[in-house]
């Protein structure tokens, strides 16, 4: 058997449906059905059963499916490593990102164009901790700028900067007009805060925990932007990074410093360890360093 059956068993595994996968794959049902039968005759046993309303994976075709995907994932990769091999100033360079970030991104990239204007960048949001793990695993992302704390043999992660999180209300909140606020004083307002699997969120709780406080949870949101909305309304507070809340500041909300050192969180790089990357993508991970090396000698 070769790549390309290999290919077409998995598309039929993942459809359950002859009819479904040969349409995904452009090819006629017949082609497809002698496909998968050339595949059971080599290996010695039926890959489905089959009947009149559905078909199912045997235990031989569990065993090949997930042999399969692994070794169709690092076919893709060979393909994609081969391919930036050959990039030099020309290409593309993907880039996962967390919001609070869009404040200097574009600063850098704004430099590395000068030197590479013939890369093509993609920029899109990579935000919970599996994503940014699945993400660099499968090649989506040549690199990613995040806050989760990750840990893991094969990914790289490299500490940028450090920044505080901040309590954000409503200007005509009673809290608003306070000087300082703890955070037993936020125990039973309404709070917004990120979802599970988002390290913003770990932060927030494992300051509450230590103050053996807990929030009043109301609200759970992927995206800060969507925090601001429900703050702007008054509908409740939230605690979210600074570098989020830039100018023009937004008269209708009120932001205030909490005293709390576990109220902070790290920004990271990470990528691949053992990837290959061609010299245009080192250079944008080399301009992103440099840029947080100079700001630190500054401080």
């Amino acid at each position: 058997m070769d790549i390309k059956q290999l290919h077409y068993f998995v598309t039929v595994a993942d459809q359950l449906s002859y009819s479904k996968a040969a349409q995904k794959l452009h090819i006629s049902q017949p082609s497809l059905s002698n496909a998968i039968k050339n595949i059971e005759r080599e290996v010695g046993s039926p890959l489905f059963e089959r009947s009149t309303r559905k078909i199912e994976l045997t235990d031989a075709g569990i065993v090949l499916y997930q042999k399969s995907i692994g070794l169709l994932s690092q076919m893709n990769i060979l393909k994609k490593e081969m391919e930036e091999v050959k990039m030099t100033g020309r290409g593309e360079l993907v880039i996962g990102m967390i919001e609070s970030v869009r404040q200097w991104v574009p600063q850098v990239i704004g430099e590395y164009q000068s030197r590479f204007p013939s890369i093509h960048i993609k920029l899109f949001e990579v935000l919970s901790r599996k994503a940014v793990v699945n993400s660099l695993r499968k090649y989506h992302t040549h690199l990613i700028i995040t806050n989760q704390c990750i840990h893991e043999d094969d990914i790289e992660s490299i500490p940028l900067y450090h920044e505080k999180l901040v309590l954000v209300l409503h200007r005509d909140h009673a809290l608003s007009r306070k000087k300082s606020i703890t955070l037993e004083e936020l125990e039973q307002e309404p709070f917004i805060i990120s979802m599970e699997g988002f390290q913003t969120r770990e932060d927030i709780l494992h300051a509450f925990a230590l103050e053996q406080v807990s929030p009043n949870i109301k609200f759970e949101i992927e995206r800060f932007e969507t925090a601001l909305t429900l703050v702007r309304e008054n509908l409740g507070i939230a605690i979210m990074p600074e570098n989020y809340l830039v100018e023009p500041r937004d008269p209708t909300i009120v932001r205030k410093t909490i005293d709390s050192p576990a109220l902070e969180r790290t920004v990271y790089l990470m990528f691949m360890k053992n990837r290959y990357l061609a010299p245009a993508v080192q250079c944008f991970l080399e301009e992103i360093q440099r840029k947080f090396v100079s700001r630190k000698m500054e401080l």
